[in-house]
């Protein structure tokens, strides 16, 4: 079965885009960062995350976790992981797509056709969004 899926040129309506932001950030301040942002260990070994936020690409709404590493031997002070991706698909309903970035680096979708209510609450409740 073939969703309706809008080719690369198509534009997100500014209305949607804003309205997603503004949204989003309450989301992310008031839900995410709360549960997912902890305070250090102290043990070097392991990673932790430092921020979580957001950013549009195309049709694309991703979020963000940004982690810290403190071990001496760290590549890097910090890397930035995406976690959830929306995929804005009707115009007439204003529905998404939800997908989570697999193990492999790959995007793999699993929720069609949702509200931008469903879309938050699954990704506050269902684990493959984990930051």
């Amino acid at each position: 079965m073939k969703r309706g899926r809008y080719s690369a040129n198509h534009q997100v309506p500014l209305a949607v885009k804003s309205n997603l932001t503004a949204k989003a950030s309450s989301f992310i301040n008031d839900i995410l960062k709360p549960k997912h942002i902890k305070t250090p260990s102290g043990d070097e070994r392991f990673n932790y995350i430092v921020d979580i936020y957001s950013k549009w690409f195309r049709n694309y709404f991703y979020f963000y976790a940004k982690y810290a590493c403190p071990g001496k031997n760290a590549i890097s002070p910090y890397f930035e992981s995406k976690f959830a991706r929306l995929e804005y698909v009707c115009l007439a309903t204003n529905k998404f797509n939800l997908s989570y970035m697999r193990y492999t680096g790959k995007w793999f979708e699993l929720y069609v056709d949702l509200s931008l209510d469903e879309s938050f609450a699954i990704i506050k409740d269902d684990p493959h969004f984990l930051p």
